[in-house]
C-alpha cells in the first residue's frame, strides 16, 4: 500500500458533520489511545518553547540511551509539518505496516520502534488542509489536534518500557502541552533549552504554561552547552546564559549538559546514528537517561507511599 493510501486509511475516519459527532469521535479516539498505550510503562514527552534548540536530537539520543540500558523503547514523532526523526535514524523511506489491528511501526537502531508523519509524505510534500481550514485558523488547529489524536489511536506499540514523544516546536505556546494531554498516564515532560538568554526566557514561559495545563515537568536538558573542537578536543562556551539559575527559579533539576558535537550531528544528519556508547557525548546522554529513570522510580515510590 502506498504512503498516500496508508495516510487515508489512518486519517479517513475523521468526520465533522456536526458538533455532536465531533465530540463523540474525540471520545472514541481518546479511549482508543488509552487502549493502545496500556502496555507502555513510562510515557514521556520532549518539548521546548523555543525552536532550534536540538529537541529532536535530544529525543532520539535519549531513546537510544534507554535502549542501551536494555529497555524496550518507542519513539513518536508528533511534528506534522516538519517530521525528521526517521531521517535521523536511517528510516526515511520506510512506512508503517497496515494490519487489521492497526499501524505497526518500523524498527530502527537498537530495536527502537518509530512512528512519524514522515512515513506518509514524499520528500518535498507538506501536509495540506482543504476546506474551512483555508479561512479559519481555529478550525485548522482543531483539525491538526484531531489528526494527532487519530494517529496516536491507530499505532500499535505493543509492550514498551518507554515511549518518547518528540513534540512540535513551540511556534504556538499552547500546542505542546495540549498534545501532551492526549497521552494517558503521562509520566512527565523533558524540556530542552540552550544556554542562550533568549531561549531561556521562552522556555520558562513554556514550562509555566505546561504546568498550568497539568503536565509534570521532570527536568531540563541544556543542549549546545559548549562547542567541542573535532580536531583538538578543546571545548568552549557558545552562549553566556545561566541555565542553572533558570532551573532554580523553576525548581527543576538540570538533568545534564550536551555539547554541540559536530561529529555526532553529522552522523545523524546522514541517517547513520553514532551508537558507540564509549563516545563522550553519547555517555552524557546515558547519564541523563539514568537520572530520568531515577526520577521516575522516586515518583513511583512516593506515589505508593501516598
Amino acid at each position: 500500500m502506498s504512503p498516500e493510501k496508508d495516510l487515508k486509511t489512518i486519517l479517513g475516519k475523521l468526520k465533522y458533520s456536526d458538533d455532536a459527532k465531533v465530540i463523540q469521535q474525540m471520545t472514541e479516539q481518546t479511549e482508543q489511545v488509552r487502549a493502545r498505550m496500556a502496555g507502555i510503562k513510562h510515557k514521556l514527552v520532549v518539548m521546548s518553547g523555543k525552536g532550534g534548540v536540538g529537541k529532536s536530537m535530544t529525543t532520539v539520543n535519549l531513546a537510544l540511551a534507554f535502549a542501551r540500558q536494555g529497555a524496550k523503547v518507542g519513539l513518536l514523532d508528533v511534528d506534522l509539518n516538519g517530521p525528521c526523526v526517521p531521517r535521523m535514524l536511517g528510516l526515511h523511506g520506510q512506512s508503517l505496516t497496515m494490519t487489521a489491528e492497526g499501524a505497526v511501526p518500523p524498527v530502527g537502531p537498537l530495536g527502537v520502534k518509530v512512528a512519524s508523519m514522515d512515513f506518509f509524505l514524499d520528500d518535498a510534500s507538506p501536509v495540506r488542509w482543504k476546506g474551512p481550514m483555508d479561512v479559519s485558523p481555529v478550525w485548522l488547529g482543531l483539525m491538526e489536534m484531531n489528526v494527532i489524536r487519530e494517529f496516536l489511536a491507530d499505532v500499535v506499540w505493543g509492550e514498551l518500557d518507554f515511549l518518547l514523544a518528540d513534540l512540535p516546536p513551540g511556534a504556538a505556546a499552547d500546542k505542546p502541552p495540549v498534545i501532551a494531554g492526549f497521552i494517558p498516564d503521562l509520566a512527565g515532560a523533558i524540556v530542552v533549552t540552550t544556554p542562550s538568554e533568549v531561549a531561556s526566557d521562552v522556555v520558562q514561559k513554556s514550562v509555566t504554561y505546561a504546568r498550568d495545563m497539568g503536565v509534570k515537568v521532570l527536568g531540563i536538558v541544556e543542549n549546545m552547552s559548549e562547542y567541542r573542537c573535532p580536531s583538538c578536543g578543546e571545548s568552549n562556551e557558545l552562549f553566556e546564559g545561566n541555565t542553572e539559575a533558570m532551573c532554580e527559579v523553576l525548581d527543576l533539576p538540570l538533568l545534564g549538559r550536551i555539547p554541540f558535537d559536530r561529529t555526532l550531528a553529522r552522523t545523524f544528519d546522514k541517517g547513520a546514528p553514532l551508537l558507540d556508547e564509549s563516545y563522550p557525548t553519547i555517555q552524557r546522554y546515558q547519564e541523563i537517561a539514568g537520572r530520568i529513570r531515577t526520577l521516575l522510580d522516586y515518583k513511583k515510590v512516593l506515589a505508593e507511599k501516598l
